[in-house]
């Protein structure tokens, strides 16, 4: 199990996305008012981009405890 304590929600997500079998990425992890579901694909892409959407849904992400 990685230890993810000491890392930001992005580096978190970054860790868990990197671990995750490829089937699994296209699932949904988060559903958004203003655009809907969220697959860990969509999410890496914002994340990783640092858009305004990916820091939103690290913040869902983080409050739902999902990372």
């Amino acid at each position: 199990m990685l230890d993810l304590s000491d890392l930001n929600p992005r580096e978190k997500f970054l860790k868990i996305y990197a671990d995750l079998p490829v089937a699994v990425r296209q699932e949904i992890i988060a559903s958004l008012t203003e655009i809907g579901p969220v697959t860990w694909n969509s999410a890496y892409i914002e994340i990783s981009q640092n858009t305004d959407l990916g820091k939103q849904i690290l913040q869902e992400l983080d409050e739902m405890e999902i990372i």
